[in-house]
C-alpha cells in the first residue's frame, strides 16, 4: 500500500523533532509541537467517527494553525479542504453546502497526543480543493492519497530540487493549490521549513525574506510586480533567496526578466490549475528560459495538442492543451457530467489554446474558459455577472478581463439596466462587495443601452474586448468606469 501523505509528514516529524519548521512573527514551531498538537485533533476526530472516506473542513485563519489542522485531518485518513479566510460568509457557506463535510475545524488543540497516521487506500480522497467553474458555481476536485504523493514528490524533486536547508516563503492562502502544497507540503517534505505571512504584503514579505533567510519564493506574478514597485525593495536584503516560483496566472516574460535585474535571482515559471497540480513547469536546477514558454512536461505528464475532434496535433499547430498526469484529481465532487467532460480517455482536456515546440516546450496562445486571471485568483466571469444581476437595476451583465501591469488581467463588467434605473458604478461596485470576495469585484463597470451579441443570441465578448479601455467616469447614462 502507498504511504500517505500524512504518513510521510510523520517520518519527517521522527527524523528532526527539534527542528523549527513553522515560522511566523515571533512564533517557532518545531516538528514535535507540529505532530503532536496533529495527533491530538486526529485523535479527536477519530473519536467522532472521522477516517478514511470522511470529508472535513477545516476554517481556521492562521496560517500555521491551518497547516497543523490539515496535518490532523490527514492523520485520519480523511480527505481535507482548507477554506480561503477571504471568503465572504455567503461564498463559504455555497462551498460547504456542496462539499457536506462530516465536520468542521475551526482551531487546533493546544495539548499534544500520540495518533499513528491511518492507512488509507492510494485511490482514498486526501483533498477537495475548490475552483470556480466557468458557472461560477463551486466546484470541488477530488485528489487522490496516490496523486497528491505523486504531486508533492514532483514539487520537491524536479521542479523545486528542495533540499533539507530551504525555508519556503508561504504568502498565498493554503485553499489555493500553488499555497498548500509548493509552498507548504513540498518544503515540509523535502526537510526544509515554512515561514508565513498571514497576508501578503511587499515590506512584509521583503522582512521575512530577510528575517528568515528564506531561499525559495513561491508566489504569482502580481506578488512579484508589487515587490519590484514597492520603496521597501530599496534597502531590501534577497542574499539568501535561491529562486521565486510563479503560479496560478502567467507571469510575463518582461516580469522574470525585471525581477532578476532587480534581485539577482530567478522567477522559475510553470502552468497548472487545481485538478491538476503543476503538470508543465521550467526546473529550478535547470538555466533553461524561452519567453515566450511556459515551460515543458515534469516527469511522469504526457502532452497532446488537439484538434477539434481530439486528434493530436503536430509540433507548431495551435490548439486545445490536453494533459494525462498521475497527479490529476479523479473528479468533481458530485458532479459527474462536469467531470465526464473534463477527460477523454485519461486526458485532462484543460480549455487552453496552446502550441507545442519540436523540443516539448509549451506556449499558451488562449483561453477557451470563460475566466479572468486576476492577481493569481482565477476569477470566473459567471460569478461577477451573477453579482451584479442580482441587483435590482441591473438588467444584464458580461464580465471580461482586460490587461492590466500588476494584476495580469483586471475585471472590467458591461452593463444594462432597468428602465428608470440609474446606480452608479460605485453603487454597484459597492453591491459586489457584499456578495462575492474582494479580489473577484470589478474594477471597471461601463453602462450600455445593449450588449453586443452573436448568431445564436449570446453575448459576444470578443466585441466587448475590442472597445477602447476604460477611462473615464460620469453619469449612469453614459459609457463610463470607476475604479474599486
Amino acid at each position: 500500500m502507498a504511504r500517505t501523505v500524512a504518513r510521510l509528514l510523520e517520518d519527517c516529524a521522527r527524523r528532526r523533532p527539534d527542528k523549527p519548521v513553522l515560522l511566523a512573527a515571533g512564533r517557532r514551531i518545531d516538528w514535535s509541537e507540529c505532530e503532536g498538537r496533529a495527533a491530538a485533533l486526529a485523535r479527536r476526530l477519530a473519536a467522532d467517527g472521522i477516517g478514511p472516506g470522511r470529508r472535513v473542513a477545516v476554517a481556521v485563519d492562521d496560517p500555521p494553525e491551518l497547516a497543523i489542522a490539515v496535518f490532523g485531518v490527514l492523520k485520519t485518513g480523511a480527505a481535507a479542504t482548507p477554506l480561503n479566510p477571504r471568503l465572504t460568509d455567503g461564498e463559504r457557506a455555497k462551498i460547504l453546502a456542496d462539499l457536506a463535510p462530516d465536520r468542521l475545524v475551526e482551531r487546533v488543540p493546544a495539548e499534544r497526543a500520540a495518533f499513528p497516521s491511518r492507512e488509507a487506500g492510494g485511490d482514498a480522497c486526501a483533498f477537495v480543493l475548490y475552483t470556480s467553474g466557468s458557472t461560477g458555481a463551486p466546484k470541488g476536485a477530488e485528489l487522490s492519497q496516490r496523486a497528491t504523493a505523486f504531486a508533492l514528490d514532483s514539487w520537491r524533486g524536479p521542479v523545486m530540487d528542495l533540499a533539507p536547508g530551504d525555508v519556503a516563503l508561504s504568502a498565498l492562502p493554503l485553499a489555493h493549490s500553488l499555497g498548500v502544497f509548493g509552498a507548504v507540503l513540498a518544503p515540509l517534505l523535502a526537510g526544509g521549513s515554512v515561514a508565513f505571512l498571514p497576508r501578503f504584503s511587499p515590506e512584509e514579505a521583503l522582512d521575512a525574506i530577510a528575517r528568515h533567510r528564506v531561499t525559495v519564493f513561491p508566489g504569482v506574478a502580481t506578488m512579484f510586480r508589487r515587490i519590484l514597485d514597492s520603496p521597501a525593495r530599496a534597502g531590501a536584503d534577497f542574499r539568501s533567496l535561491r529562486y521565486a516560483l510563479s503560479g496560478a496566472a502567467p507571469c510575463p516574460w518582461d516580469l522574470a526578466q525585471a525581477w532578476r535585474e532587480a534581485t539577482g535571482t530567478r522567477i522559475v515559471r510553470g502552468y497548472g490549475m487545481t485538478e491538476l497540480f503543476r503538470p508543465i513547469s521550467y526546473r529550478a536546477a535547470e538555466a533553461a528560459d524561452r519567453a515566450e514558454s511556459i515551460g515543458r512536461a515534469v516527469p511522469g505528464v504526457r502532452l497532446r495538442i488537439a484538434d477539434g475532434a481530439g486528434a493530436p496535433l503536430p509540433a507548431g499547430r495551435v490548439g486545445e492543451l490536453w494533459i494525462d498526469s498521475p497527479a490529476r484529481m479523479t473528479a468533481y465532487r458530485g458532479r459527474p457530467e462536469e467531470t465526464a467532460r473534463a477527460f477523454s480517455g485519461g486526458w485532462f482536456r484543460t480549455g487552453d489554446l496552446a502550441e507545442l515546440s519540436g523540443d516539448g516546450f509549451v506556449r499558451i496562445v488562449g483561453r477557451q474558459k470563460d475566466v479572468i486571471l486576476r492577481g493569481g485568483y482565477t476569477v470566473a466571469a459567471g460569478e461577477v455577472e451573477a453579482a451584479l444581476e442580482a441587483h435590482p437595476a441591473v438588467s444584464e451583465a458580461a464580465a471580461i478581463g482586460v490587461a492590466d501591469a500588476e494584476m495580469g488581467e483586471e475585471i472590467a463588467a458591461f452593463v444594462t439596466l432597468r428602465p428608470g434605473a440609474a446606480p452608479s458604478a460605485e453603487d454597484l461596485i459597492a453591491h459586489c462587495r457584499r456578495r462575492i470576495a474582494g479580489y473577484k469585484c470589478p474594477r471597471y463597470v461601463r453602462f450600455a443601452a445593449e450588449l453586443p451579441r452573436g448568431p445564436a443570441g449570446k453575448v459576444a465578448k470578443a466585441e466587448l474586448r475590442l472597445q477602447p479601455a476604460p477611462a473615464s467616469v460620469g453619469p449612469p447614462a453614459q459609457s463610463n468606469t470607476v475604479s474599486s
